[in-house]
């Protein structure tokens, strides 16, 4: 049988949230949501145990099919001759139209709310030169697929032949190279901090981190460092390079940064830390550091680390990794702020670093 390959593409906003920390485990942690079955059928899937009903609407052909609840609470209905392509589609439930939670790209279609008040608008877009977000498809070798990531570059880098400083911004887990600049609000900081003469115009890369820690460093280093170097007008040495990354993005910096001691000239860690209960994780870094502390302390102009008070989930973990650089004589700028493991805080954390960028 001739078999067909379908996209699924979700372009509206999920309103239903992550699973919290804690909760018991349900039908929903492990949901395929949707699922292209042989002889061009789909099935749909969502979990609402308490519905009384459930309908598909979109650009899928599902008019007259019905949907069957389980006894785990999960609805489900399969949808026949269905033809190649990309399509659009929601569920409603109980007469309310609900984007689905579990679909691949979820996270980038969140509703997004600025609030700003006096003095705390240093995130908002402002009457101000803007710079440009582009999203950009690379080769990976290192997993063997076409990869995405966002790049900001500053207002006139089209019109100017200046080379300029890369900083490498990664976002944490369950997130995607869209964060920084959607939530994160990334460019728009950038802009304002360029517009008040704070920071020097850079190029921002925002590269998807949501693989393998250690696979993301390795793809780094060798496709996507070279991709930018190669399609860029940037500058190519330490001095004029820099990394960056929150949670999870924090422990790909070190993974990045500190295996390569003559690579970067500045690097960030926001909310993060080696586990503090992680023997092999420490073994592993502290035999890092054997190798490479003292051309670490050579070479790195500023190591900034930060947290989010007490509160932020990494607290602890960022504690005993600064003791372990206690350890080896690595020197850091460290700073916290109340506000926890959240974008509250990381995008304070761009505003304090970035002006202390490449400044040879």
């Amino acid at each position: 049988m001739k078999s067909k390959c379908l996209f699924l593409m979700l372009v509206l906003i999920p309103v239903l949230g992550h699973a919290q920390f804690g909760r018991p485990r349900t039908a929903n942690d492990s949901l395929v949501s949707t699922e292209v079955l042989q002889g061009d059928k789909v099935a749909f899937r969502i979990y609402a145990p308490e519905a009384q009903s459930v309908s598909l609407s979109g650009d899928v052909p599902a008019r007259g099919v019905q949907f069957a609840k389980d006894a785990r609470g999960v609805w489900e209905a399969v949808v026949e001759n269905v033809n190649p392509g990309t399509y659009r589609y929601n569920f409603v439930v109980d007469g309310v139209n609900v984007y689905d939670p579990k679909a691949a790209n979820a996270g980038e279609t969140k509703a997004l709310l600025d609030v700003a008040t006096a003095g705390e608008d240093f995130f908002m877009m402002k009457d101000v030169p803007h710079g440009a977000v582009a999203q950009v498809y690379y080769p990976s070798s290192t997993t063997g697929t076409t990869r995405r990531m966002q790049v900001y570059t500053p207002p006139g880098y089209n019109a100017s032949t200046d080379k300029l400083p890369v900083l490498y911004l990664i976002h944490g887990g369950g997130d995607s190279d869209v964060a920084w600049p959607n939530v994160g609000r990334a460019n728009f900081i950038l802009d304002n901090l360029l517009a008040e003469g704070k920071i020097k115009p850079m190029v921002v890369v925002m590269p998807n981190g949501s693989i393998d820690v250690a696979m993301f460093a390795k793809e780094t280093m060798d496709d996507i460092i070279p991709y930018i170097e190669k399609n860029y007008r940037v500058l190519t040495d330490k001095d004029n390079r820099a990394v960056a990354g929150l949670s999870m993005g924090g422990l790909e910096t070190t993974e990045i940064a500190f295996p390569n001691p003559d690579k970067f000239g500045y690097v960030c860690i926001l909310s993060s830390g080696w586990f503090e209960t992680d023997e092999a994780m420490y073994k592993k870094y502290e035999s890092i550091l054997d190798k490479n502390a003292e051309t670490l302390k050579k070479n790195v102009k500023l190591l900034w680390i930060s947290q989010g008070g007490q509160e932020d989930i990494a607290w602890k973990n960022c504690q005993k990794m600064m003791q372990t650089l206690d350890k080896y004589g690595i020197k850091y700028h460290y700073t916290e702020m109340p506000g926890g493991h959240t974008w509250y805080v990381w995008r304070h954390d761009l505003k304090n670093f970035a002006p202390l960028l490449f400044r040879n």
